[in-house]
């Protein structure tokens, strides 16, 4: 009975302690985290963002960042994610024709620019127009780009070049890395002469000098759309998603240069 009783008394203690207001409860920490998938363009942005958020909610935000080609991949595998944040319209509308976003959630977040970029101290202006030579800037140089068939950036890039006309003159020095961030490390750390990034990036890195900005019309509009995903139903992920939308995210994006959309 003496052990019977303990063992009650023990499990009572424990469930007290769970509950208790002070220490918090297991149950409540789990329910106030939220998982989101991002696309890694948007890492000084975003964890500025998060960490603010914490410090106002008590809310823990795990980020994963990659090329938003990978990300939508690992989601159609099942990985276990709260929240998408796309580079394009592409990969949300993929998880979006196999049922695996929150149609009612998405939204347009953000906008963006892609410019030329050079490792600093060797960079001079670059006049971007059709028929430029990016060819003779590159001499026997790579021109580094996120893969031009799969990560945004790289898709972008490739449409601006291709309308600019000089696509075929570079195809092949182009040094194609696995996320948009990936190809801004290559510039520099003088890896590259040239890389073709976010506007948001090159002023993430001090060690490239933006060269150039590419004409808005050269490509298709840079948008970045969010969206819950599907059998996610956590309140804590849908109040993240509100924040992301506030005025006092966007102070966050504005000044790393991103367009806030509304």
């Amino acid at each position: 009975m003496f052990i019977r009783r303990h063992c009650l008394g023990l499990a009572a203690a424990l469930a007290a302690l769970a509950f208790s207001p002070a220490l918090g409860s297991g149950v409540a920490m789990a329910a106030d985290r939220v998982t989101v998938f991002a696309a890694a363009s948007m890492k000084t942005a975003l964890d500025a963002a998060n960490a603010a958020y914490a410090r106002d909610k008590g809310v823990d935000i795990a980020v994963s960042y990659a090329a938003s080609s990978a990300l939508a991949r690992q989601v159609e595998a099942g990985a276990p994610a709260d929240l998408f944040i796309s580079a394009d319209e592409d990969w949300m509308n993929y998880l979006a024709g196999k049922n695996l976003i929150r149609a009612d959630s998405r939204s347009d977040l953000l906008g963006n620019r892609i410019v030329l970029v050079a490792t600093r101290g060797e960079a001079r202006p670059v006049d971007i127009r059709p028929g430029f030579d990016l060819k003779g800037l590159l001499g026997e140089g790579r021109l580094a780009m996120g893969a031009v068939d799969s990560v945004p950036a790289g898709k972008y890039g490739k449409a601006a070049l291709q309308k600019l006309g000089v696509w075929d003159s570079v195809a092949s020095q182009v040094a194609g890395a696995e996320n948009v961030r990936a190809a801004l490390a290559l510039v520099s750390r003088g890896e590259a002469p040239y890389g073709i990034v976010y506007a948001t990036d090159a002023a993430a890195d001090p060690g490239v000098s933006v060269v150039g900005t590419f004409p808005q019309d050269s490509h298709p509009p840079i948008i970045y759309p969010v969206a819950l995903l599907a059998g996610r139903t956590s309140a804590a992920a849908a109040a993240y998603l509100a924040y992301l939308k506030s005025p006092a995210a966007a102070s966050y994006f504005q000044s790393q240069g991103f367009t806030v959309l509304k």
